[in-house]
């Protein structure tokens, strides 16, 4: 049987306050959630903020309308407070859109995964370990519709009430696995890159899959479109994605269309829409007629960023085998310690610290299998010190494996 939570709906200046003031008179950290709506809306804002508090009760708090009130209410209480989250990165940025930031948080997501978890969602977790059942049919909803159904809300309310008692019971795991330490490190890291006061605007070069563009023709379509599909977006309060998937833009400026029988033929545009069509290649034939010496360049690869793995492979095969040992170093590694990779080192730190030391090793400066060197690298590179503590030793010692086999450079 599903748990229904008691809990406050706030969706006012003065529910505001009254909530304010009995989260204030709780005691212990405040479990936090949030409920956005990107797939619907032009950005990553929060419509519904859940707060539960011991001795205070869950509060289920509506933005939308009064972000400015939510700020100067709130942040006097929860700012600088102990945040419990599940998953929190995304979580953060979205409190930072309305200025509540914390001053330390508890990640039970990130905690599940270093305790070994094999399933760290918060269904999973709170079964585990509360033996507690949730029901998740509501995540993948449009949060920003008005008023939201009193089943939302209860599915909303359930993803905090837990979430202080999962947070005890995983610190209590982390400390016996000698983790905690480890936890805490990554905790603080979260704040530090993931709560802020606005996230950076984005830009048409933030796209996922701009560098698979090669030509100035290609870029010049990729700006124009992102651009228009931007403020479309913006404009309606629509997510870009529902105007125009960034893989079929791209699809377009790969293609670069000169009619409008090709670009109704590029795979997933919707070619069957003439409007669409219509709509879209002007937009192509404009960005095309413009000087070309206004068009986008590309960029030269910089010399410390990694190549392709073609490239890796067939220009600096040393170094190719030096990752692939370090990975699987990494790899037994986390095993031993039952956590994943990933959480002890991110396959991209990783590539980036194994190319950077090729290229100081072939510019004379640096062995590569150098400890010292090794862990300075790890922490320019983003490592935290308990990652680098461990990492650095594996990455010498696949270096020195690398060069008593005797492979060249």
């Amino acid at each position: 049987m599903i748990y229904r939570p008691r809990y406050n709906v706030a969706d006012t200046p003065d529910s505001f306050r009254a909530t304010a003031r009995a989260l204030a008179a709780g005691r212990g950290p405040f479990a936090i959630d949030t409920e956005r709506a990107s797939a619907f809306r032009y950005d990553d804002r929060a419509f519904l903020i859940q707060i539960h508090r011991r001795d205070a009760g869950t509060f289920l708090i509506a933005p939308e309308g009064h972000r400015d009130e939510v700020k100067a209410v709130f942040a006097p209480v929860i700012n600088q407070g102990e945040w419990v989250l599940h998953a929190a990165s995304e979580d953060l940025v979205s409190l930072g859109m309305l200025g509540l930031y914390p001053k330390s948080v508890f990640d039970t997501e990130l905690a599940a995964r270093l305790c070994g978890f094999q399933r760290p969602n918060l269904k999973a977790v709170v079964h585990q370990i509360l033996d507690v059942e949730l029901d998740k049919t509501h995540g993948r909803e449009d949060w920003s519709t008005t008023p939201l159904p009193t089943a939302w809300l209860e599915y909303a309310a359930r993803d905090v009430v837990y979430l202080n008692d999962l947070a005890d019971s995983l610190a209590e795991l982390l400390e016996r696995a000698g983790l905690l330490d480890a936890a805490e490190q990554e905790f603080s890291h979260l704040v530090a890159t993931r709560s802020r006061p606005a996230p950076r605007r984005r830009t048409w070069c933030d796209m996922k899959g701009i560098s698979s563009l090669h030509t100035s023709a290609g870029l010049q379509l990729a700006r124009v479109l992102w651009e228009a599909r931007d403020c479309r977006a913006r404009e309606t309060d629509t997510s870009p994605a529902a105007i125009l998937p960034t893989p079929v833009l791209l699809a377009i400026a790969k293609a670069v269309p000169s009619s409008p029988v090709e670009l109704a033929r590029v795979p997933g545009f919707p070619g069957r829409d003439t409007t669409a069509v219509e709509q879209w290649y002007r937009l192509v034939e404009g960005a095309l007629s413009e000087p070309e010496r206004t068009w986008p360049t590309v960029p030269p690869r910089s010399p410390s960023a990694p190549p392709t793995k073609s490239v890796w492979q067939r220009r600096y095969p040393r170094s190719w085998l030096y990752l692939n040992e370090a990975r699987s170093r990494v790899a037994a590694a986390a095993r031993q310690l039952g956590i994943p990779p990933e959480n002890l080192l991110s396959p991209v730190t990783l590539r980036e610290v194994v190319w950077q030391a090729n290229v100081e090793e072939r510019s004379g400066e640096i062995s590569a299998g150098d400890a010292h060197s090794v862990r300075n690298r790890l922490l320019r590179a983003g490592a935290r010190p308990w990652q680098a503590g461990i990492v650095a030793p594996l990455l010498v010692a696949a270096d020195n494996e690398q060069r008593s086999a005797g492979r060249e450079v």
